[in-house]
């Protein structure tokens, strides 16, 4: 403390030890230290990270957003192939003991994590059991580690985990990201930090494998419509062929490479693709990459693991040597790039002006997000509010009845008159329900909206009112129990996708 401060203080009456005390206080109140967890459930590999998240409230404007200001890992585990069991399920006994051991070898229990995500990608969505054990393992793996799933949130994750999104800050312009892993390749468009946009298709190192036998048993079906599309007969005996996995490989990379550099596909690349192209907005110049493939490709990695990794590597490399002259640059994180994200990039937590009328209700989870977009206080009503909530509901496929986030911006001051028209076009829109409403404000009015829906009309929905979060166009989202001090919220925003 500066001896100013001090001098400050004894003019009130406040010793040296007391001051202190109340520096510690603050500091309290304004840092935050989380210990989180990411367990990735891929196609290809399962692999889990722990890491200590430090935040800090935003004190150079208004806003009270906390902001990450510190990440340090504290252990990793080892890299497992993912079970699957004979009949294409995963198999949830033998990766529950695999987690179990990864938390033991780090020396943490359930109850040290606070925050974190399991998630579950690629092929690996798509088995029967996927949203089950995605659950299950969330449920026993800390106080609000959430489940997780979903191409973009994938993209978005391994853009922020593998050091592109930092990478591009540092250099500027835009870039390209490639996440190329077992049976998915995810792309992030990058410009100065910042991901503007996210895609996914269904090529990876991982869609012909090797069975414990040494069988070439495991074609996904994207391996199949890539064969057919050759006109070559794809079951375990041609599988083996080298001869047939080259041929499939340099066509899966070709639909790669068309989708990096933005050209036209091909029949076979619409079929291939997961969500909708790109929107390419600037031109990358340069490209990243992260996922299993890119050990190979940036040569970290030179053995066969019983699929078809490699060769998709060497075939990839090959045809963008061809098809052009951008950079591929190493962002400093590869394989482990998702699993990095998931228990790094995305804890949020809401700032001081929430309010939760019921704390009982907390935590929350999956709640669908309907977005409002930025709303003006000079020209703010009651009818347009309605109609906004229940056109987004309609788009968004979700029952205003029913658990629903109602997520927008506030431009302009708290003026009275225009939070209450706010109110009331929430209040019609959304409706009475056994089911909470959540808020979700980029604005700190949050308080006074909670108060104003209660207190002044009387709502009966219970209210989670949240601020200081910042929403991409993803799907869902998670708020966990009030945190003491300083007396906030842990969110997760997030995707679901399961067959």
């Amino acid at each position: 403390m500066h001896d100013l401060d001090f001098e400050h203080y004894h003019e009130l009456g406040i010793t040296e030890d007391e001051a202190d005390a109340i520096a510690k206080l603050i500091e309290e109140q304004d840092v935050l230290e989380l210990v989180t967890v990411g367990i990735d459930i891929g196609s290809s590999t399962s692999h889990l990270l722990f890491a200590k998240v430090t935040l800090r409230r935003r004190t150079t404007d208004l806003s009270s957003r906390f902001e990450v200001v510190d990440r340090q890992v504290l252990a990793t585990s080892p890299i497992i192939h993912t079970p699957f069991r004979v009949d294409g399920l995963i198999d949830a006994h033998a990766l529950s003991h695999f987690i179990i051991d990864s938390y033991a070898a780090a020396g943490l229990t359930a109850a040290d994590v606070d925050s974190g995500a399991v998630i579950l990608t690629g092929e690996a969505i798509k088995r029967p059991n996927a949203r089950a054990i995605d659950e299950l393992f969330a449920s026993q793996s800390g106080k609000f580690v959430c489940a997780s799933a979903g191409h973009e949130l994938e993209s978005l994750l391994a853009a922020h985990g593998s050091g592109a999104t930092r990478l591009s800050r540092r250099k500027g312009g835009a870039s390209l990201h490639v996440d190329m892993g077992g049976g998915t390749t995810k792309l992030a468009l990058v410009e100065d930090g910042a991901v503007l946009d996210v895609a996914a298709f269904a090529v990876g190192g991982r869609l012909l494998a090797e069975d414990a036998e040494g069988a070439w048993t495991r074609i996904d079906d994207s391996a199949l419509l890539v064969a057919k599309d050759l006109g070559i007969p794809l079951d375990a005996t041609s599988a083996a062929d080298p001869e047939v996995r080259r041929r499939i490989c340099a066509r899966l990379a070709e639909v790669a490479v068309d989708e990096i550099l933005g050209a036209e596909v091909d029949a076979l690349g619409a079929a291939l693709r997961l969500t909708r192209p790109l929107d390419r907005s600037v031109a990358p110049a340069y490209l990243s990459f992260s996922g299993g493939v890119s050990e190979y490709v940036f040569g970290h990695e030179t053995e066969d693991y019983g699929d078809i990794a490699r060769e998709l590597a060497m075939q990839v490399v090959q045809q963008l040597g061809k098809r052009t002259d951008i950079p591929a640059i190493d962002a400093g994180e590869r394989i482990r790039a998702t699993v990095i994200g998931a228990s790094q990039y995305t804890v949020q937590v809401s700032g001081k002006t929430i309010l939760v009328n019921d704390p009982g209700v907390l935590p929350v989870h999956n709640v669908p997000v309907v977005h409002l977009g930025r709303l003006e206080s000079a020209t703010v009503d009651r009818q347009s509010v309605a109609r906004a909530v229940r056109r987004g509901a309609e788009i968004r496929g979700a029952d205003l009845a029913g658990p629903v986030a109602i997520a927008f911006g506030w431009t302009g001051l708290p003026a009275y008159a225009a939070l209450e028209q706010l109110a009331l076009g929430l209040v019609e829109g959304a409706g009475p329900a056994d089911a909470p409403l959540t808020l979700v404000i980029d604005g700190d009015i949050c308080q006074l909206m909670g108060r104003l829906l209660g207190v002044d009309l009387g709502f009966e929905r219970r209210v989670v009112s949240v601020d200081g979060i910042e929403l991409n166009e993803l799907d869902f989202i998670d708020i966990g129990e009030l945190i003491d001090p300083p007396g906030v919220v842990p969110v997760v925003i997030k995707s679901l996708l399961f067959s």
